[in-house]
C-alpha cells in the first residue's frame, strides 16, 4: 500500500512539473508575441522611444531606415545574452535566449504583415494595416495603450523566469547584485535610452528641420510610456498586492472569531498571549493575514465577538507559507 502511495505521489509531482514547464513556455511565447505587437502597432510608427533595446533600435532605425527595428534588436541582444547566461544562471539564460531571439523575429514578421513593402523603411502609420490603425492624431492614446501592451508582454515573459533581453537583462542583474527592484531598474535604464532618442529624434540628428521642430515632444511621450510599462510590469509580476495583515487584541477569549477563521474562512491564525502595559491584565492577541475582500467580514465578526477589541489592519507586502506563496530559493531570480 505504501509503495502504491509513493508511486502515485511521484507521478503527481511529475505531472505537476510538466504542467509548470509547459505553462512557463506558453507564458514566454505569449509574452513575446504581445510585446512585439505592442511595439509594431503602437510605438515604432510614431518614433516613441520607450527605452530598452527596442527603444534604442527605434532611434537607430531613424538613422538607418533600411534596417528594421527587430533586426537592430538582434545586434544588441547577443552580448547581453552572454551576460545573462554568465550572471543569471544557465536555466534563465536558456529561456532568455529563446525569448530574446523570438521577440525581434516576431517584430519583423508582424511588421511585414501590417505594412506594404514600400512602407517598411518609413514605417509610416498612414500605411499601417491600410491606414485603419493610424493614431497619428492620438499620440497620448497610442502611448498609453502601447505602454500597457508592452508591459503586459514583458511582465509575462519575466514572470515565466525569462527575459526578452536588453534592459530586462540589465534590470535583472541590477536586482540580483544591487538589490534594486526590477521595475525601478527598468525605469532607470530606459531613461538613458530616452536621452538618445532626444538627441536623434528630438534634436533632429539625421532628420530634416521640419521633423526635428516637433520631434522633442516625442521624448515626453516616451517618458510617459516608460512609466506605464514599468507599472504594468510590476502589476503583472506581483499582482495587486492586496493582502492585509490584521492584529486583534481583546480582553476576551474570541471563540466566535476563532470558529469563523477556521471554519467559515478555512484559514488559520496565530494566537499570542499578551498583557496590557498599563493594567498588566492578560489579553489575547490574534495575528492573521487575509485578502482585501475578506477584511470587512473579519471586522464584523470581531465586533460581534468583542465590540471593544483593539484592531489594526495594515498592508502585507508579501506573504509566504501554507496557503500563500512558497519561499524563494537562494538562487531564484524574483522580479518585483
Amino acid at each position: 500500500m505504501k509503495h502504491l502511495l509513493d508511486t502515485y505521489l511521484q507521478q503527481a509531482r511529475h505531472h505537476l512539473i510538466q504542467r509548470e514547464w509547459w505553462a512557463s513556455w506558453a507564458g514566454i511565447i505569449a509574452g513575446c508575441t504581445i510585446l512585439a505587437a505592442g511595439f509594431v502597432v503602437f510605438i515604432n510608427p510614431y518614433n516613441i522611444v520607450p527605452g530598452g533595446v527596442y527603444g534604442l533600435s527605434i532611434v537607430l532605425h531613424n538613422l538607418f531606415p533600411s534596417i528594421q527595428v527587430g533586426t537592430f534588436g538582434y545586434m544588441f541582444d547577443i552580448p547581453l545574452l552572454i551576460l545573462s547566461v554568465w550572471l543569471l544562471g544557465s536555466k534563465l539564460g536558456t529561456r532568455t535566449i529563446v525569448a530574446a531571439l523570438l521577440t525581434p523575429t516576431l517584430m519583423n514578421l508582424i511588421t511585414a504583415l501590417v505594412y506594404p513593402p514600400e512602407a517598411l523603411h518609413s514605417l509610416d502609420p498612414a500605411f499601417l494595416a491600410g491606414g485603419r490603425l493610424d493614431l497619428s492624431h492620438h499620440l497620448i492614446l497610442t502611448t498609453i495603450v502601447g505602454g500597457a501592451v508592452i508591459g503586459i508582454g514583458s511582465g509575462l515573459v519575466v514572470k515565466s523566469q525569462a527575459s526578452t533581453g536588453g534592459s530586462d537583462i540589465i534590470a535583472l542583474i541590477m536586482q540580483k547584485y544591487m538589490g534594486i527592484r526590477f521595475s525601478r531598474a527598468i525605469l532607470m535604464v530606459d531613461g538613458l535610452v530616452v536621452l538618445c532618442g532626444l538627441l536623434v529624434i528630438g534634436f533632429g540628428i539625421g532628420q530634416d528641420e521640419s521633423e526635428a521642430s516637433t520631434g522633442w515632444y516625442l521624448s515626453l511621450y516616451s517618458l510617459v510610456s516608460i512609466y506605464i510599462i514599468s507599472q504594468v510590469i510590476s502589476y503583472v509580476i506581483n499582482g495587486a498586492k492586496d493582502d492585509k495583515l490584521i492584529f486583534v487584541i481583546s480582553d476576551l477569549d474570541l471563540v466566535p472569531l476563532h470558529r469563523f477563521i477556521l471554519h467559515d474562512m478555512d484559514r488559520t491564525a496565530t494566537r499570542i498571549k499578551s498583557s496590557g502595559l498599563y493594567t498588566g491584565k492578560e489579553k489575547e492577541m490574534l495575528f492573521l493575514v487575509v485578502k482585501q475582500g475578506e477584511v470587512d467580514r473579519v471586522k464584523h465578526t470581531i465586533k460581534e465577538a468583542d465590540p471593544r477589541a483593539f484592531v489594526v489592519v495594515t498592508d502585507a507586502y508579501d506573504t509566504f507559507g501554507e496557503g500563500w506563496k512558497s519561499l524563494p530559493s537562494k538562487d531564484d531570480i524574483i522580479p518585483e
